[in-house]
């Protein structure tokens, strides 16, 4: 039986709140506290996306509300800093994304901090069709860039796929929640880097959507899943899964650049590190220790228009652990003590979780 969960007063409508739920799987997933000197991530010389502002490209494929629209819009512009009184409070979505900006590329050039939609098409027809691959995802791409059109976007441009709760996708729910690659030239005209994450309502909420939705096996007499913090288990979790390859796409958008393992076409990127870490204290499974609004609602960062969200911790380059975010203080980073985990480590340093890419092959 699981622990009660532990309460801490921060002030009087938000909680601190540790859900001591157990290991999502205790064989998909390797990661503990330790030493982090199994982690090998290592930069391969490839570019980052440190041009300002990051240019995401949304395509929506399939049914869409204004809602579900507006709550992934909103997550994507809190990632840029604001300043007060329009700032959300601390801890942040920009200040979550301060990690993902100390990766440089080899010119010494930080990914950039600021993101904006430069542009949205919705494809509300399936132009092709409701069971994709990760190949015809592509196709889907070169609808949107001929459709909207999308400029040419170089320097600092990428894509965001998201599919609708009734389009199935090559190894979703299996294997996959999102991924990101490049397009082809021949299939797209050029070279950008994109990601896709899928809506998994109908189709996996206990795979994609944890830990707002949790596996049959832990029902009955185990803890239930916890209370998404905008009330919507699918979307709550996709935004996540969004966060996760948001920052992998920033830190390694050609898959060249900051990676594990030996192997491009498998990396372990710096949201794979920090898989299922969402608090203090997380670690072998245990999500660790998050906050809970006045109506029960879990998070651990606050955005625009008064949005929470609960995004995964990602990989530090300069602590060499997974981490929430930095600040700097006089020319230094500075920890967050209470927002700091010990190393997460990995065997062999590699780990293909259940929000893992499993290679790139089509």
């Amino acid at each position: 039986m699981a622990a009660s969960p532990s309460l801490q007063t921060l002030h009087s409508s938000t909680h601190f709140f540790n859900p001591k739920l157990p290991p999502y799987s205790l064989s998909s997933s390797k990661k503990f506290e330790g030493s982090s000197d199994f982690v090998n991530l290592r930069y391969h010389m490839g570019p980052v996306l440190s041009s300002s502002p990051i240019n995401i490209y949304l395509i929506w494929y399939g049914k869409w509300s204004v809602s579900q629209k507006l709550l992934i819009k909103d997550f994507l512009l809190s990632i840029s800093p604001s300043h007060p009184p329009r700032a959300p409070p601390s801890p942040s979505v920009s200040q979550w994304w301060q990690t993902v900006s100390l990766y440089t590329d080899q010119t010494g050039a930080n990914v950039s901090r600021s993101v904006v939609i430069a542009g949205e098409h919705s494809d509300i027809r399936h132009s092709h069709g409701t069971d994709l691959t990760r190949l015809s995802i592509q196709n889907v791409i070169a609808t949107a860039v001929r459709s909207a059109p999308f400029p040419v976007d170089h320097r600092n441009g990428m894509f965001l796929v998201l599919t609708s709760q009734d389009v199935t996708m090559q190894d979703f729910c299996r294997a996959v929640c999102g991924f990101h690659y490049f397009t082809f030239p021949s299939m797209v005209g050029y070279t950008l880097p994109y990601a896709w994450v899928g809506h998994s309502g109908k189709q996996c909420p206990e795979q994609c959507a944890y830990p707002f939705a949790v596996p049959s096996y832990m029902a009955g007499g185990g803890p239930s899943a916890l209370s998404p913090p905008n009330r919507d288990v699918a979307l709550d979790g996709m935004i996540s899964v969004i966060g996760h390859e948001l920052a992998e796409v920033a830190s390694n958008p050609l898959v060249n650049a900051w990676y594990a393992g030996e192997d491009p076409t498998a990396p372990t990127e710096i949201g794979d590190l920090c898989e299922g870490l969402y608090g203090t204290g997380g670690g072998g499974g245990y999500i660790g220790q998050v906050m809970r609004d006045g109506e029960g609602r879990t998070f651990n960062v606050n955005g625009r228009n008064g949005r929470k969200f609960l995004l995964q911790w990602l990989w530090s380059p300069v602590l060499k652990a997974c981490a929430e975010r930095w600040r700097r203080r006089r020319g230094q980073l500075e920890k967050q003590p209470w927002r700091m985990v010990a190393p997460a480590c990995h065997e062999g340093g590699i780990y293909a979780g259940r929000r893992r890419r499993l290679g790139v092959a089509f």
